[in-house]
């Protein structure tokens, strides 16, 4: 299947292994390359930048013909590895980057300086605008079905929009679980998928059995949206301690979040516990699960290697 996106990263399948943090990682994107599609890994996922350049390094070793890698980076202020990572990343090369929560604008002029293409995650018409203007190669439509935070629009909704006012290549995100979807999203006229929590369970993904398995025995009835993770709407699957927990920010949250000096830090002291709770959910087994997924999940039965994962995808 030949789209603008098979183009434009020279791979067979016009899918996107969708980065995932602390889920994606070298043997999950070599083996993506293999089965024909793009993998990409979020450059947050190493905790210092000599991790991240041996992971470039390995999967430019890795790369075969017919597949594509990149890395997602955290393009605000939240991101103090920001620069450092970039820098690595020219530094070392890849194929693409897909930038996330902020201007793409500083890495849209170092990564095309190298010839690395790079990607926009939008939710809106105005910021997809934005980046066309600055010179991004696609946009990323992340949709109100995409897993972790997601968009407030219908993946029909955002994608008509986007792919009738853009010059640039729309590449949905969020909602796709098996082929039917990825046809369905082609007739909106998306080029390309960018998929993410059916590839949890798959045999290479860096995290729990238990993980794994609650992505097959879970549904997309058991995805909820909560609060209690970054401050920012987020979903996750409904198990026993989030339903205890609640999916609502503290009411000393609410309070503080209504100063406009305390707001920045409360977000940025909950994202911190947040992102720590859902680490330890990840690598080990324990009664506080916070498990991140969305509704694509549905069509998730078993625990398989990434081949037979983009089998299912595209056949």
């Amino acid at each position: 299947m030949q789209t603008k996106l098979t183009e434009l990263l020279d791979i067979k399948h016009p899918i996107i292994q969708a980065p995932m943090f602390l889920v994606s990682n070298v043997a999950m994107v070599t083996e993506a390359m293999k089965a024909g599609i793009a993998g990409c890994i979020p450059a947050l996922n190493y905790r210092t930048l000599e991790e991240l350049r041996s992971a470039l390094k390995e999967l430019k070793a890795s790369k075969v013909e017919g597949g594509s890698f990149g890395f997602n980076l955290i393009v605000n202020k939240s991101n103090v590895k920001y620069k450092g990572q970039l820098e690595v990343i020219c530094e070392e090369g890849c194929d693409f980057i897909i930038t996330s929560l902020g201007s793409p604008e500083e890495t849209i002029r170092q990564a095309h300086a190298v010839g690395i293409k790079v990607f926009c995650d939008v939710t809106d018409l105005r910021f997809a605008k934005k980046v066309e203007q600055l010179g991004a190669d696609a946009a990323i439509a992340v949709n109100n079905e995409a897993g972790g935070h997601r968009g407030n629009l219908s993946p029909e909704e955002l994608t008509n929009l986007l792919s009738k006012e853009l010059k640039i290549p729309v590449i949905s995100a969020g909602g796709v679980g098996c082929k039917a979807d990825i046809d369905t999203m082609l007739s909106y006229g998306a080029e390309g998928v960018s998929v993410g929590s059916p590839f949890i369970a798959s045999v290479e993904a860096g995290v729990t059995e238990e993980y794994k398995q609650a992505c097959v025995d879970y549904g997309a009835k058991d995805i909820i949206m909560t609060e209690r993770i970054s401050g920012t709407p987020c979903t996750v699957i409904n198990t026993p301690y989030v339903q205890k927990i609640g999916t609502k920010a503290t009411w000393i949250e609410n309070v503080l979040n209504k100063s406009k000096t305390l707001k920045k830090w409360v977000k940025m002291i909950r994202f911190s516990i947040g992102m720590k709770a859902t680490e330890k959910a990840a690598k080990k087994a324990t009664y506080k699960t916070v498990w991140v997924a969305g509704p694509s999940i549905e069509h998730t039965t078993e625990i398989l290697p990434v081949k037979a994962i983009v089998e299912k995808l595209v056949n």
